[in-house]
Parts: C-alpha cells; structure tokens; sequence
C-alpha cells in the first residue's frame, strides 16, 4: 500500500511567510515548514500496482498556469474545539478548475469521487486541547494574514508517510500547468 495526494508546492518566499506563524500556541502541534502545501486532493492509501495509472492520468491534465494569494487564518470546527488551524487561499477559479480536472482524471483510474467540498487551505497546525481564549487571541492577531500574489505553474502526487515525528512526504511525479 502507498498513501497519496495531489498537492501545489509552495514558494520557498511562501512557506518562511507561512512558518512565521507557527509558534504562539498551546496545544499546536506545527507542521514542519517543508511540508507546507495545498491539497487538490487527499487520495489516501491505494494498492502499489495502481500507482503506475494514478501517475498516468494526472499527466493528462491539460491546465492553465496561475497566481494565488494566501489570506487569513482560521480553524476548521467549533472553535471551541477546534482541530486544525490554517491559512486560507483567496479565490481562484482556475484554482478551483485543476481540483476539478484532478477529480476527474482520479474518477477515470477507478478511485472513489471525494465527498467533501474542496476548502483550499494550507494546515498550519493539528490542535488538541488548544483552550479557546488563546486560539481566539491567535486568530485575532493573525486572521488578516496575507502574502503577496505568486505564481503556480505545477501541481504534484506525493506520497506520505506516518512516522513518530509525523509525516514525510515525496514527491513522486510533477506536472506542469500551460503557460499564459
């Protein structure tokens, strides 16, 4: 069995503007700046023999290249409970159209459609027990969080792995997005 997902890598210039807000608190457990990234698409675990065709149909996307900004912060939940904290993506349509074609091409290798609707986010933080007051002082301080506009012009298929200290990510395949 291999875990996979589809995922846009973020500029380095991303990832540090990202990662200087992962301190502050209780409770977080910070993803590692390296392994900061945008989900098209959780896949989960598959068979190994089904790689080769997941690997196959992602390359027959055909999509144009595009910008992104990241803004504001929040957490997924009740507040109250909250269980992950992230930074959010202003709205892209073309943002949303490679999700689709992603979707898609997953549907035609045999996967099961995703039944969640697609939030793009970068998790920042897993929270657990985080106490409501300093998730609510956090998120006051950083909600309006915003980086400068820049460019995607790739998407990839990672595989995870679960280890003691977390998760380890591989990028398996690239695939690039049509320039303007």
């Amino acid at each position: 069995m291999i875990r996979l997902f589809v995922a846009i890598n973020l500029p380095e210039s991303v990832r540090d503007r990202l990662a200087s807000l992962c301190a502050g608190l209780p409770g977080a457990r910070w993803i590692e700046p390296r392994n900061l990234h945008l989900t098209l698409r959780f896949i989960g675990e598959v068979e190994e023999p089904r790689f080769p065709e997941i690997v196959s149909v992602l390359s027959a996307i055909r999509s144009p290249a595009f910008s992104l900004v990241m803004d504001g912060v929040d957490c997924f939940g009740d507040r109250r409970r909250a269980r992950v904290l992230w930074a959010g993506v202003r709205p892209c349509e073309r943002l949303f159209a490679l999700r689709s074609k992603t979707e898609m091409a997953l549907a035609r290798a045999g996967l099961e459609p995703e039944t969640r609707k697609f939030h793009p986010h970068v998790t920042l933080a897993r929270l657990d027990g985080t106490k409501f007051n300093r998730l609510a002082k956090y998120l006051e301080a950083y909600g309006s969080f915003l980086t400068e506009e820049f460019p995607v012009g790739e998407f990839a298929l990672y595989s995870s792995y679960l280890g003691r200290n977390g998760a380890s990510y591989t990028r398996e395949a690239g695939y690039s997005l049509i320039s303007a």
